[in-house]
Order: structure tokens, then sequence, then C-alpha cells
């Protein structure tokens, strides 16, 4: 049985071309894939406007029924997190990974003013969109998730707060935030889970 058409989110400061050495792994063993290019602006605008342009991508690229599987990078993960729970992405989402990313707040987000960071602001513990989320579970629970993050990430600060509330979660050996997308060590189960049945 072929595995539905693969969805990678990239972070705040970065661009499809963060996922280089994930795909340089997977090789033909995930296609078709899609990583869309999002305009997140430094932070400014909130995590819901990226998502809906994520939801666009998505039926663009492979219609409105077909499964896929999504895996979410540093605040992509939060930005697929909002589209599969606020905009209904768990109807057609098999799998959800994310790779270090604060779904449940960071420390590093509280300096930044939600009028001139409405992203960053929106990772901070107890915003309204993290206590929305977190407020009902249900979309994510129809879904198979599975959280990779490291304990000394200083991106997300303290690094266990890089995991959903539901599904499995794989604690990586790596140093920092970049690292896990980057170090052999994080990419080989990265490509596992992503090349599983």
């Amino acid at each position: 049985m072929s595995s539905p058409p693969l969805v990678l989110v990239h972070g705040l400061l970065d661009s499809p071309q963060v996922f280089a050495g994930l795909k340089r792994a997977l090789g033909e063993g995930r296609q078709p894939l899609l990583i869309p290019a999002l305009p997140l602006r430094l932070g400014r605008t909130p995590v819901a406007d990226p998502a809906e342009l994520l939801g666009g991508h998505i039926e663009a690229a492979f219609g409105s029924r077909e499964p896929i599987d999504l895996l979410g990078f540093s605040i992509g993960g939060v930005i697929s997190r909002t589209w599969i729970q606020l905009l209904g992405g768990y109807r057609r989402t098999r799998r959800f990974i994310s790779v270090g990313s604060p779904q449940q707040g960071t420390l590093t987000a509280l300096p930044w003013p939600a009028r001139l960071f409405g992203a960053i602001a929106d990772l901070k513990a107890g915003s309204a969109l993290l206590e929305r989320l977190n407020g009902n579970l249900d979309p994510l629970r129809r879904i198979e998730c599975h959280s990779f993050c490291s304990a000394l990430d200083l991106a997300v600060v303290p690094g266990w707060r890089a995991v959903l509330p539901v599904g499995a979660r794989t604690m990586l050996p790596v140093l920092t935030h970049p690292q896990l997308l980057r170090d052999p060590a994080a990419i080989r189960p990265l490509a596992r889970e992503l090349l599983r049945p």
C-alpha cells in the first residue's frame, strides 16, 4: 500500500531548503512531496494566516479530499496544527509529525509584543491560540500524531514543551534547534517515521 502525499512546513526564519537533508534521506520513498514557501514575515502575521495559506497550497496540489501526511518544523508545527484543528485539516490528515515545535508554548516568545509580532505572541504559553488548540483535542485524536524534540532546544524553552498533547513522543539526541533537521542523529529517525507505511 502506497503512502499518501507528504507535506513539509518550514519554520519562522526558514525556507523550503531547510528540508534538503530530510529530502535526501527520504530519496524517492515519499512522493509526491509538497514543501510550500509560506510568507511568515519574521513572525509579524498571526499563525492563523499562514495556516489558511497552507490549506490553500494543499488543496491546489492535491484537491480537497486526498489524504495527506503532514510534518511541521518549529512554528511550522503550530501552523500545521492550527490548520488541522481549526480549519478542518484533520478530515484529510492521516499522520501529523511535529518537530521541535512549541506546541505548549515557549519562554523565548515572552518578550515579543502581540501588536508587532502576532505569530511569535501566539507561541507564548497560555496564548489565546494555544488555549483554543488545547481546549479541544478531538481533531488530533482522530489522526496519528508523533512529536520529535530535543531537551536542550534553545528556541523552545523548556524543550519538553515541544510536544503535542496526544500521540507518541521521541527525544532526539541533538543539542540545538537547527540540528533537528541537520544532524544525521535526528534525520535518521525522522526519515524512518516518514517511510513507515
